[in-house]
């Protein structure tokens, strides 16, 4: 399973540097393999994220922002679910990645 993490490398948008960073930090920190697919350069990829945010996730008006995280194709959330699950301490279960934990649990 990779992570993909959906980013906007121009983003104008000082707010949605700061949580595609956040993102991306704490999946490095944790050791948590990924991909960045950044948007701003391929067409394609930008409107397979669109289709893919499920229909209650997007905004009324425009666009959903940057960062957008999938599991292959499972939709995850975006930065705010992200928050959610990192102040709830479940990240794992949030990007439906078994936790390291839990395998250590099991050879004790």
């Amino acid at each position: 399973m990779v992570i993909k993490v959906y980013v906007a490398s121009s983003s104008g948008s000082i707010a949605v540097k700061k949580h595609q960073q956040a993102v991306v930090g704490f999946l490095e920190a944790n050791r948590i393999n990924f991909q960045e697919v950044d948007i701003t350069m391929l067409e394609e990829q930008r409107l397979w994220m669109y289709r893919n945010i499920p229909k209650e996730k997007k905004p009324e008006k425009g666009n959903p922002l940057p960062p957008q995280i999938f599991n292959e194709d499972r939709y995850c959330g975006d930065y705010e679910d992200f928050f959610q699950s990192k102040e709830n301490n479940t990240v794992f279960a949030f990007l439906g990645l078994s936790s390291p934990l839990s395998k250590t649990n099991l050879e004790c």
